[in-house]
């Protein structure tokens, strides 16, 4: 296997695999492989859901643990080890190999074990995010549009982004690596599309002007916080049992991040009377949303 990944990612550090072939790990196979990743850009579901549709589908089959915090992957896998990296690094994730030793058998099955009985438990909460996320979507566009605000418009944007990472992975479920790019693409196509309308939306009001009304702003403003903060709650007593749990706790409190930065940009267009803070939050969100959208759909087979 090479210790140079191609386009975005580093040198790698681990010693090579043999190349000797290795069968899949299994209950009749005494060992396998497991290689830990360092995959810097690595902080949400969206990257996480993207590695493992980039991975799906490579035989033989591979299992993923994933510790998002630490911005680390560990594949669990056999013979097909250069395949794995060639993927890993046109995500253009930054990932780098750290390690690769062998593995016995039984853990493997640990690990197989442990991602079935947390799917089932994190499918449940998933759908009461994607719910929250879903309306809270429809009541900041709303809202932002009336209240000629960019800012809650755009974070009405990253309400959906988050909705459309939580709908693709209930909808993906025992589907096939097809239909899960299918699905992934037409998401990450109405994210752009809204991403760059928001862009275009910041741009007209700056030429033309707006009158943002500050009181909705920070009224609104903090409903999302609010949504946010329950999701947060809904998360908590599983952030660290399952995978998908961990990165949506991650993911939710950067989006409180953003609830606050349109707080404070209500705060400013209030005690200044300039439109600039609110076309300032819009830019930003509605930047960080475009890039997701962009890395969603260089995701190939």
């Amino acid at each position: 296997m090479s210790d140079r990944c191609n386009d975005d990612c580093q040198g790698s550090k681990a010693t090579n695999v043999s190349s000797a072939r290795i069968a899949t790990p299994g209950p009749s196979v005494q060992h396998g492989y497991v290689s830990e990743y360092r995959v810097p850009k690595m902080d949400c579901p969206s990257e996480e859901g993207m590695i493992r549709m980039a991975l799906d589908g490579i035989e033989p089959r591979v299992l993923l643990e994933f510790d998002t915090p630490n911005r680390k992957v560990r594949v669990f896998h056999g013979d097909n080890a250069a395949a794995i990296e060639e993927r890993l690094c046109g995500l253009g994730l930054g990932a780098t190999r750290e390690t690769t030793i062998l593995v016995a058998a039984e853990e493997v099955a640990q690990v197989r074990a442990a991602e079935e009985a947390t799917a089932q438990a994190e499918s449940g909460i998933l759908k009461w995010l994607l719910a929250i996320n879903g309306v809270m979507f429809v009541v900041e566009l709303t809202v932002g549009w009336l209240a000629q605000s960019t800012g809650l418009i755009a974070d009405s944007l990253d309400m959906f982004a988050d909705a459309a990472v939580y709908g693709v992975a209930l909808y993906a479920v025992g589907r096939s690596l097809r239909t899960k790019l299918r699905t992934a693409h037409f998401s990450g196509w109405l994210q752009l599309i809204l991403a760059l309308g928001v862009l275009a939306e910041v741009g007209r009001r700056f030429v033309f002007g707006s009158e943002p009304v500050s009181i909705l702003m920070m009224g609104f403003g903090v409903v999302a916080l609010a949504a946010n903060v329950w999701c947060l709650l809904l998360i908590a007593k599983n952030r660290h049992s399952g995978t998908h749990m961990k990165a949506s706790w991650i993911f939710s409190a950067n989006d409180v991040i953003a609830n606050s930065g349109v707080i404070l940009a209500g705060v400013l267009v209030a005690w200044t009377g300039s439109r600039y803070p609110d076309l300032v939050i819009g830019l930003i969100i509605g930047s960080i949303v475009l890039n997701g959208a962009r890395r969603i759909l260089q995701l190939r087979h």
